[in-house]
């Protein structure tokens, strides 16, 4: 019934931006939680930024300054400004939902997306 759809992944250059998009329905008025997770060949899935139903945010230290989490309500979707770009921040990106508080725990989450890639050109 949940369904999150990622879009806006692509090929940027060091210190470039990207605006990554997950349009999220199923969800009622219920505390909940919207998360942006990525991974990397061989690494383990780590969260990058959060927003929880009232607004709040948390942030990874490694995307801090540099990241932004927002969300459209109208839209019922959330964003992630990704600006000065670096190949460490090289990674399939999931967006994620669940009930309840925000966690950095990407096994605590209940729905995910099918991942959007960030790659560099060079």
């Amino acid at each position: 019934q949940v369904q999150l759809v990622e879009s806006g992944g692509g090929s940027v250059q060091n210190g470039g931006s990207l605006r990554l998009s997950c349009a999220a329905s199923g969800y009622g008025y219920s505390d909940y939680c919207l998360g942006w997770f990525r991974q990397a060949p061989g690494k383990e899935r780590e969260g990058v930024a959060s927003i929880f139903s009232d607004g709040s945010t948390s942030y990874a230290n490694s995307v801090k300054g540099r990241f932004t989490i927002s969300r459209d309500n109208a839209k019922n979707t959330v964003y992630l400004q990704m600006n000065g770009l670096k190949p460490e921040d090289r990674a399939m990106y999931y967006c994620a939902a669940r009930y309840g508080y925000c966690s950095a725990s990407w096994f605590s989450y209940d729905y995910w997306g099918q991942g959007t890639q960030v790659t560099f050109s060079s």
